[in-house]
């Protein structure tokens, strides 16, 4: 127990220290954020630095190097699956600074290369015999054989994307992100005992911890696709590896419903020109009904801590 105190402690600290030092950097290199104008509350925060994702991720980077951590192949694997979702992120993020517009890769590019990751991931499962599935609330697993390619693959695709899509507060995608960390780690050393992935997971609860310090509203630096597609891809690395793919549903509820609410908003415009919710994702909704930031983002790590818990419940 000493030793993930140690890691968090560490990790906090590099995180706060390098988004400190990273700020300034992004002012002067003019990397500010490029606000969607529909969102009439974010008008004042658009050239807000970005890309502050680099900052917590590069002190997670060093904080496992500290700790030995990626001595032991499966987080190696993960931290090589999170921070190759990180590098697609963090290319979109450069497009749009670049060319000053609030669109970097198009949609279909980063699909394609979210898809030759998620595919990647799924077959190292199958062939290094990762494919028995933990079953949420209900005991022991289930042997998913040559599936566990598309269930992998799904699980990344859409979690990468619902972590992105959750990332439009202050503090929102950091904070829920925290706590699905934070209870990965428990249901991990649970599930299969691997304490390499649960330490992992528990440096990036320490490095969130620490960059919340600077995201919290009002925000003084945002995490960009950089952080938050990597932050997605460590999530699904991490629940796949443990074999806990399924874990990611109830543990990462909020993200899900982020990413449901735009596909029903979607739909439902298309079939009847008519909008279920005020704007989507569900958090742009709860805010046109006039919740204040803090709330809502107070709301969702309460929501992703009932869940973690009742997870963990069943497990004991």
């Amino acid at each position: 127990m000493k030793t993930e105190i140690h890691i968090l402690l560490v990790a906090a600290v590099l995180s706060v220290l390098f988004c400190a030092l990273l700020i300034p950097v992004l002012r002067r290199a003019k990397a500010g954020q490029y606000i969607l104008g529909y969102v009439k509350e974010h008008k004042g925060k658009g050239g807000t630095p970005t890309m502050g994702g680099l900052a917590f991720l590069f002190a997670a980077l060093l904080t496992a190097l500290a700790f030995g951590i990626l001595s032991d192949r499966q987080a190696l694997v993960a931290l090589t699956f999170g921070g190759a979702c990180a590098a697609v992120g963090f290319l979109d993020d450069f497009l749009k600074l670049r060319h000053r517009r609030n669109l970097g890769l198009r949609s279909y590019q980063k699909i394609i290369f979210q898809a030759v990751l998620s595919v990647l991931a799924g077959v190292y499962c199958y062939v290094n015999e990762h494919s028995s599935v933990n079953l949420p609330f209900f005991g022991g697993s289930v042997e998913c054989g040559v599936w566990i390619i598309p269930l992998v693959a799904f699980a990344f695709v859409a979690t990468t994307n619902c972590v992105n899509l959750t990332d439009g507060l202050d503090g929102l995608a950091a904070s829920v992100a925290l706590w699905f960390f934070a209870f990965m780690a428990v249901i991990v050393l649970l599930t299969t005992g691997q304490a390499s992935l649960a330490r992992l997971s528990i440096v990036l609860c320490g490095v969130l911890a620490g960059y919340l310090l600077f995201n919290t509203y009002k925000a003084s630096v945002f995490m960009g696709d950089t952080g938050s597609l990597g932050l997605g891809g460590f999530a699904a690395a991490i629940a796949s590896l443990s074999g806990n793919v399924l874990y990611i549903l109830p543990v990462g509820i909020m993200f899900v419903c982020s990413g449901i609410s735009v596909i029903v908003q979607v739909i439902y415009y298309k079939r009847t020109g008519k909008r279920i919710f005020r704007m989507a994702p569900l958090h742009h909704h709860f805010q046109e009904l006039g919740m204040a930031e803090s709330k809502i983002v107070f709301a969702y790590a309460l929501v992703t801590v009932c869940a973690g818990l009742l997870c963990i419940d069943f497990l004991l």
